[in-house]
Protein backbone atom coordinates (compact mmCIF):
# COMPACT_ATOMS: atom_id res chain seq x y z
CA UNK A 1 0.00 0.00 0.00
CA UNK A 2 1.09 3.60 -0.61
CA UNK A 3 1.26 6.61 1.66
CA UNK A 4 -0.44 8.76 -1.01
CA UNK A 5 -3.67 6.80 -0.76
CA UNK A 6 -6.38 6.64 1.87
CA UNK A 7 -6.66 3.33 3.69
CA UNK A 8 -9.58 1.90 5.61
CA UNK A 9 -9.84 -1.50 7.33
CA UNK A 10 -13.49 -2.36 7.86
CA UNK A 11 -14.97 -5.51 9.45
CA UNK A 12 -17.76 -7.38 7.76
CA UNK A 13 -20.14 -6.09 10.48
CA UNK A 14 -19.48 -2.51 9.34
CA UNK A 15 -17.15 -1.42 12.13
CA UNK A 16 -14.17 0.74 11.17
CA UNK A 17 -11.13 -1.13 12.50
CA UNK A 18 -8.29 1.09 11.30
CA UNK A 19 -7.47 3.99 8.98
CA UNK A 20 -4.57 6.25 8.07
CA UNK A 21 -4.62 10.08 8.44
CA UNK A 22 -5.02 10.66 4.71
CA UNK A 23 -8.27 8.69 4.65
CA UNK A 24 -10.26 11.31 6.60
CA UNK A 25 -8.76 14.16 4.57
CA UNK A 26 -9.69 12.58 1.22
CA UNK A 27 -13.15 11.62 2.42
CA UNK A 28 -13.78 15.16 3.76
CA UNK A 29 -14.76 14.10 7.25
CA UNK A 30 -13.24 13.17 10.58
CA UNK A 31 -13.22 9.49 11.40
CA UNK A 32 -14.17 8.18 14.87
CA UNK A 33 -11.29 8.35 17.34
CA UNK A 34 -12.41 5.12 18.98
CA UNK A 35 -12.55 3.20 15.71
CA UNK A 36 -13.15 -0.28 17.09
CA UNK A 37 -16.29 0.89 18.84
CA UNK A 38 -17.51 3.36 16.28
CA UNK A 39 -19.97 2.38 13.59
CA UNK A 40 -18.75 3.05 10.08
CA UNK A 41 -20.23 6.45 9.07
CA UNK A 42 -19.68 5.78 5.34
CA UNK A 43 -22.51 3.34 4.71
CA UNK A 44 -25.36 4.87 2.74
CA UNK A 45 -23.38 8.07 2.13
CA UNK A 46 -21.42 7.14 -0.98
CA UNK A 47 -22.00 5.33 -4.25
CA UNK A 48 -19.48 2.46 -4.39
CA UNK A 49 -19.58 1.95 -8.17
CA UNK A 50 -23.13 0.67 -7.96
CA UNK A 51 -22.50 -1.62 -4.98
CA UNK A 52 -23.57 -1.23 -1.39
CA UNK A 53 -20.80 -1.03 1.21
CA UNK A 54 -22.30 -4.02 3.02
CA UNK A 55 -21.94 -6.15 -0.12
CA UNK A 56 -18.32 -5.10 -0.58
CA UNK A 57 -17.45 -6.00 3.02
CA UNK A 58 -18.59 -9.64 2.65
CA UNK A 59 -17.47 -10.17 -0.95
CA UNK A 60 -14.80 -12.83 -1.58
CA UNK A 61 -13.50 -11.02 -4.65
CA UNK A 62 -11.75 -7.71 -5.14
CA UNK A 63 -13.85 -4.73 -6.19
CA UNK A 64 -12.67 -1.68 -8.09
CA UNK A 65 -14.37 1.47 -9.28
CA UNK A 66 -15.15 5.14 -8.74
CA UNK A 67 -16.35 6.24 -5.31
CA UNK A 68 -18.85 9.11 -5.65
CA UNK A 69 -20.46 11.38 -3.06
CA UNK A 70 -21.54 15.00 -2.44
CA UNK A 71 -18.56 15.64 -0.16
CA UNK A 72 -15.98 14.31 -2.62
CA UNK A 73 -14.19 16.27 -5.34
CA UNK A 74 -15.41 15.70 -8.85
CA UNK A 75 -15.39 13.19 -10.36
CA UNK A 76 -14.72 11.27 -7.13
CA UNK A 77 -12.07 8.85 -5.81
CA UNK A 78 -10.78 5.65 -7.36
CA UNK A 79 -11.20 2.83 -4.83
CA UNK A 80 -10.07 -0.79 -4.55
CA UNK A 81 -11.48 -3.25 -2.02
CA UNK A 82 -9.51 -6.37 -1.02
CA UNK A 83 -11.14 -9.08 1.15
CA UNK A 84 -9.51 -10.21 4.42
CA UNK A 85 -9.74 -13.93 5.12
CA UNK A 86 -9.51 -15.94 8.33
CA UNK A 87 -7.68 -19.27 8.58
CA UNK A 88 -10.75 -21.21 7.44
CA UNK A 89 -11.23 -19.08 4.35
CA UNK A 90 -14.09 -17.00 5.73
CA UNK A 91 -14.30 -13.26 4.98
CA UNK A 92 -13.49 -11.07 7.99
CA UNK A 93 -13.91 -7.78 6.19
CA UNK A 94 -12.07 -5.63 3.65
CA UNK A 95 -9.14 -3.31 3.16
CA UNK A 96 -10.32 -0.32 1.11
CA UNK A 97 -7.88 2.05 -0.57
CA UNK A 98 -8.69 5.17 -2.60
CA UNK A 99 -6.80 7.89 -4.48
CA UNK A 100 -7.72 10.96 -6.45
CA UNK A 101 -8.21 10.44 -10.16
CA UNK A 102 -4.98 11.27 -11.95
CA UNK A 103 -3.05 10.70 -8.74
CA UNK A 104 -0.48 8.57 -10.56
CA UNK A 105 0.61 7.62 -14.06
CA UNK A 106 -0.64 4.06 -13.64
CA UNK A 107 -4.05 5.20 -12.43
CA UNK A 108 -4.35 7.66 -15.31
CA UNK A 109 -3.40 4.98 -17.83
CA UNK A 110 -5.87 2.49 -16.39
CA UNK A 111 -8.61 5.10 -16.30
CA UNK A 112 -7.90 5.96 -19.95
CA UNK A 113 -8.08 2.28 -20.90
CA UNK A 114 -11.17 1.76 -18.78
CA UNK A 115 -9.71 -1.23 -16.91
CA UNK A 116 -9.00 -1.98 -13.25
CA UNK A 117 -5.80 -3.21 -11.64
CA UNK A 118 -7.28 -6.70 -11.47
CA UNK A 119 -8.24 -6.69 -15.15
CA UNK A 120 -4.70 -5.67 -15.98
CA UNK A 121 -3.20 -8.56 -13.97
CA UNK A 122 -5.74 -11.01 -15.40
CA UNK A 123 -4.63 -10.09 -18.92
CA UNK A 124 -1.01 -11.12 -18.27
CA UNK A 125 0.21 -14.34 -19.97
CA UNK A 126 1.90 -15.40 -16.70
CA UNK A 127 0.15 -16.69 -13.62
CA UNK A 128 0.27 -14.19 -10.75
CA UNK A 129 -0.53 -14.77 -7.12
CA UNK A 130 0.13 -12.85 -3.91
CA UNK A 131 0.38 -13.97 -0.31
CA UNK A 132 0.26 -12.11 2.97
CA UNK A 133 2.84 -12.57 5.74
CA UNK A 134 0.87 -15.60 6.97
CA UNK A 135 1.38 -17.28 3.56
CA UNK A 136 -2.32 -17.05 2.72
CA UNK A 137 -3.20 -16.37 -0.90
CA UNK A 138 -4.77 -12.92 -1.32
CA UNK A 139 -4.78 -12.67 -5.12
CA UNK A 140 -4.92 -15.27 -7.91
CA UNK A 141 -5.19 -14.09 -11.50
CA UNK A 142 -6.98 -15.86 -14.35
CA UNK A 143 -3.79 -17.31 -15.88
CA UNK A 144 -2.91 -18.86 -12.52
CA UNK A 145 -6.37 -20.40 -12.45
CA UNK A 146 -5.91 -21.84 -15.94
CA UNK A 147 -2.49 -23.38 -15.18
CA UNK A 148 -3.42 -24.88 -11.80
CA UNK A 149 -7.06 -25.76 -12.44
CA UNK A 150 -8.17 -24.01 -9.23
CA UNK A 151 -10.60 -21.11 -9.26
CA UNK A 152 -9.87 -17.92 -7.36
CA UNK A 153 -12.74 -18.68 -4.99
CA UNK A 154 -11.16 -22.05 -4.10
CA UNK A 155 -7.71 -20.70 -3.22
CA UNK A 156 -8.23 -17.25 -1.64
CA UNK A 157 -7.34 -17.47 2.04
CA UNK A 158 -5.64 -20.85 1.69
CA UNK A 159 -1.97 -21.43 2.39
CA UNK A 160 0.01 -21.38 -0.85
CA UNK A 161 1.58 -24.81 -0.27
CA UNK A 162 -1.87 -26.37 -0.04
CA UNK A 163 -2.57 -25.25 -3.60
CA UNK A 164 0.73 -25.73 -5.41
CA UNK A 165 2.10 -28.78 -3.56
CA UNK A 166 5.53 -28.10 -5.03
CA UNK A 167 8.63 -30.01 -4.00
CA UNK A 168 10.17 -26.68 -2.95
CA UNK A 169 7.31 -25.58 -0.71
CA UNK A 170 8.61 -26.75 2.66
CA UNK A 171 12.38 -26.77 2.13
CA UNK A 172 13.57 -24.27 -0.46
CA UNK A 173 10.55 -22.02 -0.98
CA UNK A 174 11.55 -19.16 -3.34
CA UNK A 175 8.79 -16.92 -1.96
CA UNK A 176 10.11 -17.40 1.58
CA UNK A 177 13.62 -16.55 0.40
CA UNK A 178 12.39 -13.32 -1.22
CA UNK A 179 10.29 -12.27 1.77
CA UNK A 180 13.01 -12.94 4.35
CA UNK A 181 16.10 -11.72 2.47
CA UNK A 182 14.67 -9.24 -0.03
CA UNK A 183 16.34 -11.08 -2.92
CA UNK A 184 14.32 -11.69 -6.06
CA UNK A 185 14.29 -15.29 -7.30
CA UNK A 186 14.38 -15.50 -11.09
CA UNK A 187 13.71 -18.39 -13.46
CA UNK A 188 13.47 -21.11 -10.82
CA UNK A 189 12.10 -24.39 -12.16
CA UNK A 190 9.88 -26.58 -10.02
CA UNK A 191 7.07 -29.10 -10.32
CA UNK A 192 3.54 -28.51 -9.07
CA UNK A 193 0.48 -30.74 -8.83
CA UNK A 194 -2.66 -29.31 -10.39
CA UNK A 195 -6.19 -29.74 -9.07
CA UNK A 196 -6.69 -32.74 -11.37
CA UNK A 197 -3.49 -34.39 -10.09
CA UNK A 198 -1.41 -33.61 -13.17
CA UNK A 199 2.25 -32.78 -12.58
CA UNK A 200 3.48 -29.65 -14.34
CA UNK A 201 6.91 -28.09 -14.63
CA UNK A 202 6.74 -24.33 -14.14
CA UNK A 203 9.22 -21.45 -14.18
CA UNK A 204 8.71 -19.03 -11.28
CA UNK A 205 9.87 -15.55 -10.28
CA UNK A 206 9.28 -14.19 -6.79
CA UNK A 207 9.63 -10.85 -5.02
CA UNK A 208 8.43 -9.30 -1.77
CA UNK A 209 5.86 -6.53 -1.45
CA UNK A 210 6.93 -3.59 0.73
CA UNK A 211 5.15 -0.67 2.31
CA UNK A 212 6.94 2.64 2.79
CA UNK A 213 9.30 2.20 5.71
CA UNK A 214 10.43 -1.25 4.46
CA UNK A 215 7.61 -3.11 6.19
CA UNK A 216 6.98 -6.43 4.44
CA UNK A 217 3.33 -6.80 3.45
CA UNK A 218 3.67 -10.11 1.65
CA UNK A 219 5.08 -11.67 -1.51
CA UNK A 220 4.23 -11.89 -5.18
CA UNK A 221 5.03 -14.68 -7.60
CA UNK A 222 4.67 -14.94 -11.35
CA UNK A 223 4.91 -18.28 -13.10
CA UNK A 224 4.43 -19.95 -16.46
CA UNK A 225 4.66 -23.47 -17.74
CA UNK A 226 8.18 -24.64 -18.55
CA UNK A 227 9.11 -24.80 -22.21
CA UNK A 228 9.56 -28.51 -21.51
CA UNK A 229 5.84 -28.84 -20.78
CA UNK A 230 5.03 -26.60 -23.72
CA UNK A 231 7.23 -28.64 -26.04
CA UNK A 232 5.50 -31.82 -24.90
CA UNK A 233 2.12 -30.29 -25.73
CA UNK A 234 3.22 -28.85 -29.05
CA UNK A 235 4.59 -32.15 -30.28
CA UNK A 236 1.67 -34.15 -28.93
CA UNK A 237 3.89 -36.40 -26.84
CA UNK A 238 2.40 -38.96 -24.52
CA UNK A 239 1.13 -37.20 -21.37
CA UNK A 240 3.36 -37.98 -18.41
CA UNK A 241 6.44 -38.70 -20.53
CA UNK A 242 8.50 -37.50 -17.57
CA UNK A 243 6.16 -38.85 -14.87
CA UNK A 244 8.64 -41.46 -13.54
CA UNK A 245 11.77 -39.33 -13.94
CA UNK A 246 12.09 -37.80 -10.50
CA UNK A 247 14.82 -35.51 -9.24
CA UNK A 248 15.64 -31.96 -8.22
CA UNK A 249 19.42 -32.38 -8.44
CA UNK A 250 21.24 -30.29 -11.03
CA UNK A 251 22.27 -33.39 -13.01
CA UNK A 252 18.68 -34.67 -13.33
CA UNK A 253 17.24 -31.24 -14.12
CA UNK A 254 19.84 -30.77 -16.85
CA UNK A 255 19.00 -34.20 -18.28
CA UNK A 256 15.26 -33.47 -18.34
CA UNK A 257 15.90 -30.22 -20.20
CA UNK A 258 17.98 -32.05 -22.84
CA UNK A 259 15.59 -34.94 -23.47
CA UNK A 260 13.15 -33.14 -25.83
CA UNK A 261 16.08 -31.95 -27.95
CA UNK A 262 17.51 -35.48 -28.11
CA UNK A 263 14.08 -36.90 -28.95
CA UNK A 264 13.66 -34.65 -31.99
CA UNK A 265 16.87 -36.09 -33.45
CA UNK A 266 16.89 -39.55 -35.02
CA UNK A 267 20.49 -40.25 -34.01
CA UNK A 268 21.58 -43.34 -32.09
CA UNK A 269 21.67 -42.85 -28.34
CA UNK A 270 23.93 -44.55 -25.78
CA UNK A 271 22.76 -44.39 -22.16
CA UNK A 272 25.46 -45.20 -19.62
CA UNK A 273 24.80 -45.75 -15.93
CA UNK A 274 24.86 -48.31 -13.16
CA UNK A 275 22.12 -50.88 -12.73
CA UNK A 276 18.96 -49.39 -11.28
CA UNK A 277 19.58 -45.78 -12.33
CA UNK A 278 16.60 -45.76 -14.72
CA UNK A 279 18.14 -46.22 -18.17
CA UNK A 280 14.98 -47.77 -19.63
CA UNK A 281 12.86 -44.91 -18.23
CA UNK A 282 15.04 -42.44 -20.11
CA UNK A 283 14.81 -44.51 -23.30
CA UNK A 284 11.00 -44.59 -23.03
CA UNK A 285 10.87 -40.84 -22.41
CA UNK A 286 12.91 -40.22 -25.57
CA UNK A 287 10.56 -42.49 -27.52
CA UNK A 288 7.42 -40.82 -26.10
CA UNK A 289 8.74 -37.35 -26.91
CA UNK A 290 9.67 -38.27 -30.48
CA UNK A 291 7.65 -38.51 -33.66
CA UNK A 292 7.89 -42.33 -33.33
CA UNK A 293 5.75 -42.41 -30.17
CA UNK A 294 2.73 -44.03 -31.92
CA UNK A 295 4.92 -46.94 -33.05
CA UNK A 296 6.33 -49.83 -30.96
CA UNK A 297 8.93 -49.45 -28.22
CA UNK A 298 10.70 -52.81 -27.92
CA UNK A 299 13.32 -53.59 -25.26
CA UNK A 300 15.89 -56.39 -25.51
CA UNK A 301 18.07 -57.33 -22.55
CA UNK A 302 21.22 -58.56 -24.22
CA UNK A 303 22.45 -60.25 -21.03
CA UNK A 304 19.23 -62.15 -20.31
CA UNK A 305 18.84 -64.01 -23.62
CA UNK A 306 21.07 -67.09 -24.15
CA UNK A 307 23.85 -66.45 -26.63
CA UNK A 308 22.63 -69.21 -28.95
CA UNK A 309 19.23 -67.53 -29.29
CA UNK A 310 20.21 -63.87 -29.23
CA UNK A 311 20.96 -63.57 -32.95
CA UNK A 312 17.60 -65.12 -33.79
CA UNK A 313 15.85 -62.83 -31.28
CA UNK A 314 17.40 -59.73 -32.80
CA UNK A 315 17.26 -60.53 -36.52
CA UNK A 316 14.66 -63.32 -36.74
CA UNK A 317 15.08 -66.61 -38.60
CA UNK A 318 13.76 -68.55 -41.57
CA UNK A 319 12.15 -71.94 -41.32
CA UNK A 320 14.80 -74.67 -41.17
CA UNK A 321 17.63 -72.26 -40.33
CA UNK A 322 18.53 -74.45 -37.32
CA UNK A 323 17.12 -77.30 -35.30
CA UNK A 324 13.78 -76.25 -33.87
CA UNK A 325 13.16 -73.48 -36.42
CA UNK A 326 9.84 -74.92 -37.61
CA UNK A 327 8.47 -71.62 -38.95
CA UNK A 328 9.57 -68.19 -40.12
CA UNK A 329 9.96 -65.77 -37.23
CA UNK A 330 10.57 -62.01 -37.37
CA UNK A 331 13.16 -60.59 -34.99
CA UNK A 332 13.06 -57.52 -32.74
CA UNK A 333 14.63 -55.30 -35.40
CA UNK A 334 11.78 -56.20 -37.72
CA UNK A 335 9.00 -56.02 -35.12
CA UNK A 336 10.07 -52.54 -34.03
CA UNK A 337 9.21 -51.30 -37.53
CA UNK A 338 9.51 -47.48 -37.46
CA UNK A 339 9.45 -47.35 -33.66
CA UNK A 340 12.31 -47.58 -31.18
CA UNK A 341 14.50 -50.58 -30.34
CA UNK A 342 16.12 -50.43 -26.91
CA UNK A 343 19.20 -52.65 -26.56
CA UNK A 344 19.81 -52.92 -22.82
CA UNK A 345 23.12 -54.20 -21.40
CA UNK A 346 24.76 -53.81 -24.80
CA UNK A 347 28.14 -54.32 -23.11
CA UNK A 348 27.29 -58.03 -22.55
CA UNK A 349 26.82 -58.65 -26.30
CA UNK A 350 29.27 -61.22 -27.65
CA UNK A 351 31.98 -59.88 -29.95
CA UNK A 352 30.80 -61.77 -33.05
CA UNK A 353 27.30 -60.33 -32.59
CA UNK A 354 28.81 -56.87 -32.12
CA UNK A 355 30.27 -57.17 -35.63
CA UNK A 356 26.84 -58.05 -37.07
CA UNK A 357 25.19 -55.21 -35.19
CA UNK A 358 27.79 -52.76 -36.52
CA UNK A 359 27.09 -53.91 -40.09
CA UNK A 360 23.33 -53.45 -39.54
CA UNK A 361 23.82 -49.91 -38.20
CA UNK A 362 26.09 -48.98 -41.09
CA UNK A 363 23.98 -50.53 -43.87
CA UNK A 364 20.59 -49.80 -42.22
CA UNK A 365 19.53 -53.29 -43.32
CA UNK A 366 19.74 -56.89 -42.05
CA UNK A 367 18.90 -60.47 -42.94
CA UNK A 368 17.11 -63.12 -40.94
CA UNK A 369 19.17 -66.09 -39.77
CA UNK A 370 19.14 -68.55 -42.65
CA UNK A 371 17.61 -65.96 -44.99
CA UNK A 372 18.88 -63.99 -47.99
CA UNK A 373 16.30 -61.19 -48.22
CA UNK A 374 17.59 -57.83 -47.05
CA UNK A 375 15.17 -56.12 -44.68
CA UNK A 376 15.55 -52.36 -44.18
CA UNK A 377 16.20 -51.14 -40.63
CA UNK A 378 13.62 -48.45 -39.89
CA UNK A 379 13.73 -48.38 -36.10
CA UNK A 380 15.71 -45.93 -34.02
CA UNK A 381 18.39 -47.59 -31.88
CA UNK A 382 18.86 -46.65 -28.22
CA UNK A 383 21.48 -48.70 -26.38
CA UNK A 384 22.31 -48.84 -22.69
CA UNK A 385 25.07 -50.31 -20.56
CA UNK A 386 26.08 -50.52 -16.91
CA UNK A 387 29.75 -51.23 -17.59
CA UNK A 388 32.60 -48.97 -18.62
CA UNK A 389 32.74 -49.54 -22.39
CA UNK A 390 36.06 -47.71 -22.68
CA UNK A 391 37.58 -50.23 -20.28
CA UNK A 392 35.88 -53.06 -22.18
CA UNK A 393 37.46 -51.74 -25.39
CA UNK A 394 40.92 -51.72 -23.78
CA UNK A 395 40.46 -55.36 -22.73
CA UNK A 396 39.13 -56.42 -26.13
CA UNK A 397 35.59 -57.13 -24.92
CA UNK A 398 33.88 -54.44 -26.98
CA UNK A 399 34.48 -53.15 -30.49
CA UNK A 400 35.70 -49.58 -30.66
CA UNK A 401 34.00 -48.91 -34.01
CA UNK A 402 30.64 -50.06 -32.63
CA UNK A 403 31.14 -47.88 -29.56
CA UNK A 404 31.54 -44.73 -31.65
CA UNK A 405 28.62 -45.73 -33.87
CA UNK A 406 26.39 -45.90 -30.77
CA UNK A 407 28.04 -42.92 -29.07
CA UNK A 408 26.41 -40.35 -31.39
CA UNK A 409 24.34 -38.93 -28.50
CA UNK A 410 25.70 -40.03 -25.11
CA UNK A 411 23.68 -39.79 -21.87
CA UNK A 412 25.23 -40.55 -18.49
CA UNK A 413 22.94 -41.24 -15.54
CA UNK A 414 24.47 -40.45 -12.14
CA UNK A 415 24.23 -43.08 -9.38
CA UNK A 416 21.94 -42.32 -6.47
CA UNK A 417 24.86 -41.80 -4.04
CA UNK A 418 25.96 -38.83 -6.19
CA UNK A 419 22.54 -37.15 -6.05
CA UNK A 420 21.49 -37.71 -2.46
CA UNK A 421 19.38 -34.56 -2.49
CA UNK A 422 16.93 -36.55 -4.64
CA UNK A 423 16.37 -39.24 -1.97
CA UNK A 424 13.54 -37.41 -0.08
CA UNK A 425 11.60 -36.65 -3.26
CA UNK A 426 12.11 -40.21 -4.53
CA UNK A 427 10.82 -41.56 -1.21
CA UNK A 428 7.76 -39.33 -1.50
CA UNK A 429 7.20 -40.42 -5.12
CA UNK A 430 7.41 -44.15 -4.31
CA UNK A 431 5.21 -43.78 -1.22
CA UNK A 432 2.49 -42.17 -3.34
CA UNK A 433 2.74 -44.96 -5.90
CA UNK A 434 2.75 -47.73 -3.28
CA UNK A 435 -0.18 -46.18 -1.42
CA UNK A 436 -2.28 -46.46 -4.56
CA UNK A 437 -1.06 -49.98 -5.24
CA UNK A 438 -1.39 -51.32 -1.68
CA UNK A 439 -4.44 -49.24 -0.66
CA UNK A 440 -2.60 -47.79 2.34
CA UNK A 441 -2.09 -44.31 3.77
CA UNK A 442 1.63 -44.17 4.59
CA UNK A 443 2.59 -40.51 4.89
CA UNK A 444 6.36 -40.71 5.32
CA UNK A 445 9.40 -42.29 6.94
CA UNK A 446 10.89 -41.76 10.38
CA UNK A 447 13.80 -39.23 10.43
CA UNK A 448 16.15 -42.01 11.56
CA UNK A 449 15.16 -44.05 8.53
CA UNK A 450 15.80 -41.07 6.27
CA UNK A 451 19.22 -40.66 7.90
CA UNK A 452 20.02 -44.28 7.09
CA UNK A 453 18.86 -43.73 3.53
CA UNK A 454 21.21 -40.76 3.18
CA UNK A 455 24.18 -42.78 4.49
CA UNK A 456 23.55 -45.96 2.51
CA UNK A 457 25.68 -46.35 -0.67
CA UNK A 458 22.76 -47.70 -2.75
CA UNK A 459 24.64 -50.09 -5.05
CA UNK A 460 21.27 -50.91 -6.62
CA UNK A 461 20.47 -47.22 -6.99
CA UNK A 462 16.86 -46.03 -7.45
CA UNK A 463 15.59 -49.55 -8.08
CA UNK A 464 17.04 -50.67 -4.74
CA UNK A 465 15.37 -47.76 -2.94
CA UNK A 466 12.03 -48.67 -4.51
CA UNK A 467 12.38 -52.32 -3.48
CA UNK A 468 13.31 -51.39 0.08
CA UNK A 469 10.19 -49.25 0.40
CA UNK A 470 8.06 -52.00 -1.13
CA UNK A 471 9.46 -54.39 1.48
CA UNK A 472 8.53 -51.90 4.21
CA UNK A 473 4.97 -51.68 2.88
CA UNK A 474 4.49 -55.38 3.55
CA UNK A 475 5.02 -54.87 7.30
CA UNK A 476 4.01 -51.28 8.06
CA UNK A 477 0.61 -50.89 9.68
CA UNK A 478 0.63 -47.22 10.64
CA UNK A 479 1.27 -44.00 8.78
CA UNK A 480 5.07 -43.87 9.22
CA UNK A 481 7.80 -46.32 8.20
CA UNK A 482 10.23 -46.88 11.10
CA UNK A 483 13.51 -48.77 11.45
CA UNK A 484 11.74 -51.98 12.48
CA UNK A 485 10.03 -52.12 9.08
CA UNK A 486 13.33 -52.10 7.15
CA UNK A 487 14.90 -55.25 5.68
CA UNK A 488 17.47 -56.83 8.06
CA UNK A 489 20.46 -55.53 6.13
CA UNK A 490 19.27 -51.93 6.50
CA UNK A 491 17.86 -52.03 10.02
CA UNK A 492 21.08 -53.47 11.48
CA UNK A 493 22.98 -50.24 10.92
CA UNK A 494 25.44 -51.97 8.60
CA UNK A 495 25.72 -49.06 6.18
CA UNK A 496 29.08 -48.40 4.63
CA UNK A 497 30.73 -45.31 6.08
CA UNK A 498 31.23 -42.94 3.16
CA UNK A 499 33.11 -40.35 5.18
CA UNK A 500 36.60 -41.41 4.17
CA UNK A 501 38.33 -38.11 4.91
CA UNK A 502 36.45 -36.39 2.11
CA UNK A 503 37.61 -38.82 -0.57
CA UNK A 504 34.95 -40.79 -2.42
CA UNK A 505 36.08 -44.42 -2.69
CA UNK A 506 36.12 -46.07 -6.11
CA UNK A 507 32.86 -47.62 -7.28
CA UNK A 508 34.52 -51.05 -7.39
CA UNK A 509 35.49 -50.79 -3.73
CA UNK A 510 31.99 -49.75 -2.69
CA UNK A 511 30.37 -52.53 -4.68
CA UNK A 512 32.77 -55.18 -3.42
CA UNK A 513 32.31 -54.16 0.23
CA UNK A 514 28.52 -54.11 -0.15
CA UNK A 515 28.47 -57.60 -1.70
CA UNK A 516 30.71 -58.98 1.05
CA UNK A 517 28.48 -57.45 3.74
CA UNK A 518 25.42 -58.99 2.11
CA UNK A 519 27.11 -62.41 1.98
CA UNK A 520 28.11 -62.06 5.64
CA UNK A 521 24.57 -61.07 6.57
CA UNK A 522 23.19 -64.05 4.63
CA UNK A 523 25.62 -66.48 6.24
CA UNK A 524 27.18 -67.24 2.88
CA UNK A 525 23.84 -68.11 1.26
CA UNK A 526 24.07 -66.73 -2.29
CA UNK A 527 20.33 -66.76 -2.88
CA UNK A 528 19.64 -64.78 0.31
CA UNK A 529 22.51 -62.36 -0.43
CA UNK A 530 21.11 -61.73 -3.91
CA UNK A 531 17.69 -61.02 -2.36
CA UNK A 532 19.22 -58.52 0.08
CA UNK A 533 21.03 -56.78 -2.80
CA UNK A 534 17.87 -56.82 -4.96
CA UNK A 535 19.68 -58.52 -7.87
CA UNK A 536 19.45 -61.95 -9.46
CA UNK A 537 21.58 -64.85 -8.23
CA UNK A 538 23.33 -65.12 -11.60
CA UNK A 539 24.21 -61.43 -11.48
CA UNK A 540 25.63 -61.89 -7.97
CA UNK A 541 27.87 -64.67 -9.26
CA UNK A 542 29.07 -62.41 -12.10
CA UNK A 543 29.81 -59.58 -9.65
CA UNK A 544 31.71 -61.96 -7.36
CA UNK A 545 33.86 -63.14 -10.25
CA UNK A 546 34.40 -59.55 -11.40
CA UNK A 547 35.65 -58.44 -7.97
CA UNK A 548 37.47 -61.67 -7.19
CA UNK A 549 35.32 -62.35 -4.11
CA UNK A 550 35.97 -65.81 -2.63
CA UNK A 551 34.41 -67.64 0.28
CA UNK A 552 37.34 -66.62 2.46
CA UNK A 553 36.27 -62.95 2.14
CA UNK A 554 33.02 -63.47 4.02
CA UNK A 555 34.05 -66.10 6.60
CA UNK A 556 34.49 -65.23 10.27
CA UNK A 557 37.82 -65.40 12.06
CA UNK A 558 36.88 -68.94 13.17
CA UNK A 559 36.78 -70.11 9.59
CA UNK A 560 33.02 -70.58 9.46
CA UNK A 561 30.49 -68.56 7.49
CA UNK A 562 29.01 -65.73 9.52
Amino acid sequence: MREDCGILVVGRDGRLLASNPLAGFLLGRSLPSNMLQGKNPLSGTFDWAGHSLEKILVNEREKHGLLKGDELPEPGLWFSSFPIFDETGGVLGSVITFVKPGGGEMDQALKFLGVSHKQLLDSLPDGVFMVNTRWQISFFNETAQRITGYTSREVLGKFCWEVFRSDLCHNQCPMRLSMTTGKDVLDCETEIITKSGERKLIIINTSRVLKSGSKVLGGIQTFHESSLSELTKCHGAVPGAFADIVGISASMQDLVRRLPIIAVSDSNVLIEGESGTGKELIAKAIHNLSSRRKNPFLAVNCSAIPETLLESELFGHERGAFTGAIANKPGRFELARVGTLFLDEIGDLQVHLQAKLLRVLEDRAFERVGGTRRIPLEARIIAATNIDLQDAIRHGRFREDLYYRLFTVPITLPPLRERREDIPILVKFFLERLNKKRKKQVTGVDPRVMKKFHRHPWPGNVRELEHVLEYCFVFVRGAVITERHLPPMYSSGAEIDLNWEGVTPPLETLEKKTIIRALEKAGGNKQEAARLLQISRSKLWRKMRLHGITEADFRSQHGKPV
